[in-house]
Protein backbone atom coordinates (compact mmCIF):
# COMPACT_ATOMS: atom_id res chain seq x y z
CA UNK A 1 0.00 0.00 0.00
CA UNK A 2 1.20 3.48 -0.82
CA UNK A 3 0.08 7.09 -0.97
CA UNK A 4 -0.29 9.21 -4.11
CA UNK A 5 0.20 12.96 -3.87
CA UNK A 6 -2.50 14.98 -5.66
CA UNK A 7 -1.57 18.49 -4.54
CA UNK A 8 1.44 19.91 -2.73
CA UNK A 9 1.41 23.63 -2.02
CA UNK A 10 5.21 23.60 -1.64
CA UNK A 11 5.30 23.54 -5.45
CA UNK A 12 5.23 27.12 -6.77
CA UNK A 13 2.58 26.52 -9.46
CA UNK A 14 0.21 24.51 -7.23
CA UNK A 15 -2.32 27.24 -6.34
CA UNK A 16 -3.22 27.89 -9.97
CA UNK A 17 -5.23 24.65 -10.09
CA UNK A 18 -7.33 25.42 -7.01
CA UNK A 19 -10.34 27.73 -7.21
CA UNK A 20 -12.37 29.42 -4.51
CA UNK A 21 -16.06 30.21 -4.79
CA UNK A 22 -19.16 30.70 -2.68
CA UNK A 23 -22.93 30.40 -2.74
CA UNK A 24 -22.98 33.66 -4.75
CA UNK A 25 -22.96 31.45 -7.85
CA UNK A 26 -26.57 30.58 -6.91
CA UNK A 27 -27.75 33.85 -5.37
CA UNK A 28 -26.39 33.59 -1.81
CA UNK A 29 -24.34 36.27 -0.07
CA UNK A 30 -21.49 34.32 1.58
CA UNK A 31 -18.03 35.72 0.84
CA UNK A 32 -14.76 33.85 0.41
CA UNK A 33 -11.13 34.89 0.27
CA UNK A 34 -8.38 32.54 -0.93
CA UNK A 35 -4.73 33.35 -0.27
CA UNK A 36 -1.37 31.60 -0.47
CA UNK A 37 0.26 31.88 2.94
CA UNK A 38 2.75 30.30 5.29
CA UNK A 39 1.21 29.15 8.58
CA UNK A 40 3.46 27.64 11.27
CA UNK A 41 6.20 27.11 8.68
CA UNK A 42 3.94 25.37 6.16
CA UNK A 43 3.10 26.94 2.77
CA UNK A 44 -0.61 26.51 2.16
CA UNK A 45 -3.76 27.70 0.47
CA UNK A 46 -6.05 29.40 3.01
CA UNK A 47 -9.82 29.76 2.67
CA UNK A 48 -11.46 32.41 4.82
CA UNK A 49 -14.96 33.70 4.65
CA UNK A 50 -18.27 34.42 6.21
CA UNK A 51 -20.83 31.68 5.65
CA UNK A 52 -24.29 33.25 5.52
CA UNK A 53 -27.65 31.53 5.14
CA UNK A 54 -29.70 34.33 3.58
CA UNK A 55 -31.06 33.89 0.03
CA UNK A 56 -30.81 30.10 0.36
CA UNK A 57 -27.02 30.29 0.63
CA UNK A 58 -24.68 28.67 3.06
CA UNK A 59 -21.21 27.79 1.76
CA UNK A 60 -17.70 28.86 0.78
CA UNK A 61 -15.46 26.37 -1.00
CA UNK A 62 -11.93 25.72 -2.19
CA UNK A 63 -11.99 23.23 -5.10
CA UNK A 64 -9.36 21.20 -6.95
CA UNK A 65 -10.22 19.68 -10.35
CA UNK A 66 -9.20 16.03 -10.58
CA UNK A 67 -9.90 15.36 -14.25
CA UNK A 68 -6.88 15.05 -16.49
CA UNK A 69 -7.17 15.42 -20.27
CA UNK A 70 -10.96 15.36 -19.93
CA UNK A 71 -10.97 12.04 -18.06
CA UNK A 72 -12.01 11.46 -14.45
CA UNK A 73 -9.43 10.30 -11.93
CA UNK A 74 -9.68 6.57 -11.32
CA UNK A 75 -8.90 6.05 -7.63
CA UNK A 76 -10.46 2.57 -7.30
CA UNK A 77 -7.09 1.18 -6.22
CA UNK A 78 -7.02 3.52 -3.20
CA UNK A 79 -8.85 3.58 0.15
CA UNK A 80 -9.53 7.31 0.51
CA UNK A 81 -8.31 10.91 0.71
CA UNK A 82 -5.81 12.37 3.20
CA UNK A 83 -5.50 16.12 3.77
CA UNK A 84 -2.89 18.08 5.68
CA UNK A 85 -5.10 20.79 7.22
CA UNK A 86 -5.03 23.66 9.68
CA UNK A 87 -8.02 25.64 10.85
CA UNK A 88 -10.00 27.41 13.52
CA UNK A 89 -11.39 24.30 15.25
CA UNK A 90 -14.62 24.29 13.21
CA UNK A 91 -16.20 21.40 11.32
CA UNK A 92 -15.77 21.45 7.55
CA UNK A 93 -16.62 19.01 4.77
CA UNK A 94 -14.68 17.35 2.03
CA UNK A 95 -16.84 17.14 -1.10
CA UNK A 96 -16.09 14.78 -3.96
CA UNK A 97 -17.75 15.07 -7.34
CA UNK A 98 -17.87 12.26 -9.88
CA UNK A 99 -19.16 11.82 -13.41
CA UNK A 100 -22.52 10.87 -11.79
CA UNK A 101 -22.82 14.45 -10.42
CA UNK A 102 -24.63 16.20 -13.23
CA UNK A 103 -26.17 19.06 -11.23
CA UNK A 104 -24.31 21.57 -9.02
CA UNK A 105 -26.10 20.42 -5.87
CA UNK A 106 -24.95 16.80 -6.30
CA UNK A 107 -21.82 15.58 -4.50
CA UNK A 108 -20.48 13.11 -1.95
CA UNK A 109 -19.37 14.47 1.43
CA UNK A 110 -17.59 13.58 4.65
CA UNK A 111 -17.09 15.87 7.67
CA UNK A 112 -13.81 16.72 9.41
CA UNK A 113 -12.61 19.17 12.07
CA UNK A 114 -9.74 21.51 11.18
CA UNK A 115 -7.72 21.94 14.39
CA UNK A 116 -5.58 25.05 15.06
CA UNK A 117 -2.41 23.05 14.28
CA UNK A 118 -1.31 21.13 11.18
CA UNK A 119 -2.89 17.68 11.22
CA UNK A 120 -3.41 14.92 8.68
CA UNK A 121 -7.07 13.96 8.20
CA UNK A 122 -7.90 10.61 6.58
CA UNK A 123 -11.32 10.16 5.00
CA UNK A 124 -11.98 6.68 3.59
CA UNK A 125 -14.14 6.57 0.47
CA UNK A 126 -16.64 4.45 2.44
CA UNK A 127 -17.27 7.45 4.77
CA UNK A 128 -18.66 9.69 1.99
CA UNK A 129 -22.41 10.21 1.90
CA UNK A 130 -24.31 11.08 -1.29
CA UNK A 131 -26.20 14.38 -1.54
CA UNK A 132 -29.08 14.38 -4.08
CA UNK A 133 -27.78 11.08 -5.53
CA UNK A 134 -28.96 7.50 -5.07
CA UNK A 135 -25.74 5.70 -5.97
CA UNK A 136 -22.83 5.26 -3.57
CA UNK A 137 -19.52 6.95 -4.33
CA UNK A 138 -17.59 5.40 -7.24
CA UNK A 139 -13.93 6.38 -6.67
CA UNK A 140 -13.18 5.35 -10.24
CA UNK A 141 -14.91 8.47 -11.63
CA UNK A 142 -13.62 11.43 -9.55
CA UNK A 143 -13.82 14.86 -11.18
CA UNK A 144 -13.36 17.37 -8.34
CA UNK A 145 -12.44 17.64 -4.67
CA UNK A 146 -13.66 20.50 -2.50
CA UNK A 147 -12.94 21.73 1.02
CA UNK A 148 -16.20 23.33 2.11
CA UNK A 149 -17.49 25.46 4.98
CA UNK A 150 -21.19 24.61 4.86
CA UNK A 151 -24.68 24.86 6.23
CA UNK A 152 -24.52 27.23 9.20
CA UNK A 153 -23.59 30.82 9.86
CA UNK A 154 -19.92 31.07 10.92
CA UNK A 155 -16.49 32.46 10.08
CA UNK A 156 -14.56 29.93 8.01
CA UNK A 157 -10.77 29.76 8.31
CA UNK A 158 -9.19 26.59 6.97
CA UNK A 159 -5.90 25.92 5.18
CA UNK A 160 -4.73 23.04 2.98
CA UNK A 161 -1.06 22.18 2.48
CA UNK A 162 -1.24 18.76 0.78
CA UNK A 163 -3.77 16.28 -0.56
CA UNK A 164 -3.07 12.57 -1.10
CA UNK A 165 -4.91 9.43 -2.03
CA UNK A 166 -4.02 6.88 0.65
CA UNK A 167 -3.93 3.10 0.80
CA UNK A 168 -3.29 2.73 -2.94
CA UNK A 169 -2.32 -0.66 -4.35
CA UNK A 170 1.33 -1.06 -5.24
CA UNK A 171 2.01 -0.26 -8.87
CA UNK A 172 -1.08 1.90 -9.22
CA UNK A 173 -0.33 4.70 -11.71
CA UNK A 174 0.51 7.94 -9.96
CA UNK A 175 -1.13 11.11 -11.26
CA UNK A 176 1.06 14.21 -11.34
CA UNK A 177 0.79 16.55 -8.34
CA UNK A 178 -1.10 19.80 -8.92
Amino acid sequence: MSDVLLSDLDQPDAPTHWRGFSDRVMGGISQEQVTVETIAGQRCLRLRGEVRLEHQGGFVQLALPLEQHGRPLDACACRGVRLLVWGNGEEYRLHLRTTACRRPQQYYWAPFVAAPSWQPIELPFAAFQPKWLDAPLDPGTLTRLGVVAYGRRFQADVAIARVWLFGCAAGWPTPPAH
